[in-house]
């Protein structure tokens, strides 16, 4: 890596850091059917997300059932998965999303105590 590149990448890690925290939340929630996991899956996400990023957040929810293929090029091992597509870093959460805390800071909304 040459100074330019060095300076560049110092850059942007800079800028990411100075977010103004209006970035838009795109996240994928792979669901089994119409189980109580995945209904209370569900749920939970979605009132974290209307407390935590309302208006700003994009939640699509695919039943990997219905929508197999989906699934396999997501490489979902176990379900219900939440994956977090943007604002990056991608991350994957694996439950019912009953642990708030852990959502959270999953979604970068809340730094590791």
């Amino acid at each position: 890596m040459n100074e330019n590149e060095i300076k560049d990448v110092t850059e942007e890690f800079e800028q990411s850091l100075q977010k103004d925290g209006n970035e838009k939340y795109v996240l994928r929630l792979y669901i089994t059917g119409i189980t109580p996991k995945s209904t209370q899956a569900i749920h939970n996400i979605r009132k974290i997300c209307e407390e935590n990023l309302k208006g700003r957040y994009e939640l699509e929810v695919i039943d990997i059932y219905q929508q197999p293929v989906l699934a396999k090029d997501e490489q979902i091992i176990a379900a219900p998965t939440l994956i977090k597509k943007l604002p990056l870093p991608l991350r994957r959460l694996i439950g019912d999303m009953s642990d708030k805390e852990r959502i959270l800071v999953g979604l970068d909304l809340r730094s590791k105590s």
